[in-house]
């Protein structure tokens, strides 16, 4: 039986906008698996980034449960929380999120400084990073002197820098040409197929062939494909007519 390090259990989570509930994410249930590489896709408003950041710790659910690797988040306090997302799990964002004064070397080393690794430590973990990504030779190069595809790598690289047994990413190709895209969708296939696990949200289709796990999302519940599809065509269709 395959191990399961991800459960959802009856998941809500519900925002007041005004007079209106708005239910990002509405009762959802799912299992993944150790080593899947999982892209949930949906359009803008499904609920897929509150979903990865609940999942995250970044935000927590109105109601139902989130288990990873056994462990019941709501159950941990302040410093459990905050060990979880520093060391368990990685981050890849769309926007980078890199800090623009740092080199790139220092922007991947920046999250070892919360764990009180020593500066000639984090320089050299940093270092191999750059190079598993291939970016050894800009080191000492800040964020406006590299591309995007270049600026994604030491993001990704930051987020392999404390070993996370989860990475997660939100649209990490968005702002990537299509080459750059996909040389990053490799890349993360290969950490993939090396053991590390993976969610990406993202409504992008073409990239559905890298995945092991698709789970499609429409106004916050977990729909098939069938049902997917036919909701986008409706929206394709009310788009038109506006």
């Amino acid at each position: 039986m395959t191990d399961t390090i991800i459960q959802l259990e009856q998941l809500h989570k519900t925002f007041q906008m005004g007079t209106q509930e708005v239910r990002a994410v509405d009762g959802l249930t799912l299992d993944l698996p150790v080593g899947s590489f999982t892209i949930i896709q949906g359009p803008s408003g499904s609920g897929k980034s509150t979903l990865l950041y609940m999942i995250g710790g970044l935000d927590t659910p109105t109601s139902g449960r989130i288990v990873v690797h056994g462990r019941d988040l709501s159950g941990l306090d302040e410093n459990e929380l905050a060990y979880y997302r520093r060391k368990q799990v990685g981050y890849i964002f769309q926007s980078f999120n890199l800090v623009s004064n740092m080199t790139a070397l220092e922007n991947v080393a920046f999250p070892l400084r919360f764990g009180g690794v020593a500066p000639k430590e984090r320089k050299q973990r940093a270092m191999q990073m750059l190079e598993l990504v291939g970016l050894a030779d800009r080191a000492d190069h800040r964020p406006t002197e590299l591309s995007g595809g270049q600026q994604q790598r030491v993001a990704v690289a930051r987020a392999l820098i404390n070993h996370p047994l989860l990475i997660l990413a939100d649209e990490p190709t968005g702002n990537l040409d299509s080459r750059s895209g996909f040389r990053l969708m490799n890349f993360l296939k290969t950490l993939n197929e090396q053991g590390t696990t993976i969610i990406m949200v993202s409504h992008d289709p073409r990239l559905t062939h890298f995945a092991s796990e698709l789970v499609y999302l429409l106004d916050g519940k977990r729909v098939s494909e069938e049902e997917f599809n036919a909701g986008n065509q409706m929206l394709e269709m009310m788009e038109e007519e506006n």
